[in-house]
């Protein structure tokens, strides 16, 4: 469809992590930018088992012509989170490299660079650490110390069960901390409507995030439904405009 002319589409934290699990560590002989634990390439597996080695390449350099953004006449599409400075920091990245090639991925894929950072914002959103002692279990049983933020509302006054953007609910009604006050950027009402992906929420039916925010993740892949918003240019959103099936 891309091809074609008739879809566009943006990079996602799997996509990119196809190619960190393709691209070598420099200085590394041996290595990858994502290690070949059991688990990346429990992930990786499907992607492997499609693609014979005689058309992984073409398809590596396709994924690197994904942008990771839309910025549109009206309307935005990102894969997790819309952040402007975040947005600034990896557009100077891209620029500096040229491209998502063999550079920007180790650049990414380096904890601590403000590159990478900003990159796990635009494709895996915020994150905020739970207070000590707390956690929960995720969807796949797995014990997590931290949740994902609601990104497009202010996080004054919020506390943890309601600043998290998950299917899990999180029994914690301790005030969010100053960090999170401070990471956080609300995507301004005023603003023309964002469309994300990435979060595997988990309804009977689909339900806007704000008025000018929505997500189209209904994890399909786990018993829930695959989802559309049909846009016909309007600023304020409606739930009216889902289609699922």
């Amino acid at each position: 469809m891309l091809e074609s002319g008739s879809a566009l589409a943006v990079m996602g934290n799997h996509e990119l992590n196809a190619l960190a699990f393709q691209t070598p560590r420099p200085g590394s002989p041996g290595e990858y930018l994502r290690p070949r634990t059991a688990s990346n390439i429990r992930q990786h597996q499907a992607t492997l088992d499609q693609l014979p080695p005689g058309e992984l390449l073409a398809h590596l350099a396709w994924l690197r012509g994904l942008p990771l953004w839309l910025e549109l006449d009206g309307l935005r599409v990102v894969h997790a989170c819309w952040d402007e400075r975040c947005r600034a920091v990896v557009a100077a990245g891209l620029a500096a490299y040229g491209a998502v090639n063999e550079g920007f991925p180790a650049d990414a894929y380096t904890p601590g660079s403000s590159l990478h950072e900003s990159v796990e914002v635009l494709l895996e959103g915020k994150e905020a650490s739970l207070p000590a002692g707390v956690s929960f279990r995720d969807a796949d049983g797995h014990e997590r110390r931290s949740i994902r933020t609601r990104w497009y509302l202010p996080a004054t006054g919020q506390t943890y069960r309601t600043c998290a953007l998950q299917t899990v609910p999180i029994e914690c009604d301790e005030p969010v901390g100053e960090a999170v006050v401070r990471a956080a950027l609300p995507y301004p009402a005023v603003e023309k409507p964002a469309f994300v992906g990435h979060y595997w929420l988990n309804a009977p039916a689909p339900f806007l995030l704000a008025s000018n925010v929505a997500c189209l993740d209904f994890s399909v892949a786990k018993g829930g439904f695959l989802c559309a918003y049909r846009w016909d240019g309007e600023r304020e959103l409606g739930e009216d405009h889902f289609f699922r099936v």
